[in-house]
């Protein structure tokens, strides 16, 4: 599959080129939610969660915290917990970035940590077993640095779906974004304490953001419900 898809983006690459240019101009460019970066939520057990990503992870799409990942799911988890949620997360991140970014500043303890990241590692065009490898670094240092007991990590979003990008610029990232998942769920299998977890089954794009590419809240609501639950499913944590 690497050398066919190599192959076709060869003989497709002047117009790749120009669908990225052009995308690069008329793409909305939409502000991370507004709002604390961290909260405390709920009466119950103590439960403390890092959230660590790219624009998704950091609310793109949504209004505010409250109507983003972090916030929805702080709430979810709250119905159970007390919550204590801490976001470290921005657009544009990919795993390289993130990792210098965690290993430069203070983390604050967690019981368990959210990965979400790929989506720019994809659209960035670095090869897969880098990328792989910097993502069980980046693991490997979140356990040692925070305590976390376990970590949950999203699956690459399905870039084939994002009515943004044109054709065959959607077909060949969606191609690219499928491998990588496919390589993370297969490193991620043999670690203990790690979860892979699956975006909503029920994703409508006409719920997703104003500029095509990040989720909206209806979305953000799926994903942390899916979430919360496959969390408080593993036990006590």
């Amino acid at each position: 599959m690497i050398v066919a898809d190599a192959v076709v983006t060869l003989a497709l690459s002047p117009i790749l080129l120009v669908q990225a240019m052009r995308l690069r101009k008329r793409a909305l460019r939409l502000p991370e939610a507004a709002g604390p970066l961290t909260a405390t939520q709920g009466d119950g057990p103590p439960l403390s969660l890092l959230i660590v990503g790219d624009s998704s992870a950091a609310g793109v799409g949504a209004a505010t915290q409250t109507q983003a990942l972090a916030g929805q799911l702080g709430a979810a988890l709250a119905t159970q917990h007390t919550v204590h949620w801490h976001l470290i997360a921005s657009t544009g991140a990919t795993t390289p970035t993130t990792l210098a970014r965690l290993q430069s500043e203070a983390l604050p303890r967690a019981d368990i940590v959210l990965i979400i990241l790929g989506v720019n590692d994809v659209t960035r065009g670095g090869p897969q077993s880098a990328w792989l490898r910097t993502h069980a670094t980046l693991r490997t240092t979140l356990r040692d640095r925070t305590g976390a007991r376990h970590l949950y990590i999203s699956e690459v979003p399905p870039l084939g779906a994002f009515p943004l990008l044109p054709n065959p610029l959607r077909w060949l990232l969606g191609r690219r974004a499928l491998r990588f998942d496919a390589g993370l769920r297969a490193a991620l299998a043999i670690e203990q304490d790690t979860t892979y977890v699956t975006l909503p089954d029920d994703l409508d794009a006409s719920h997703m953001a104003e500029d095509g590419f990040h989720p909206g809240p209806v979305i953000y609501a799926a994903w942390a419900k899916k979430l919360a639950r496959q969390m408080l499913s593993d036990g006590p944590i």
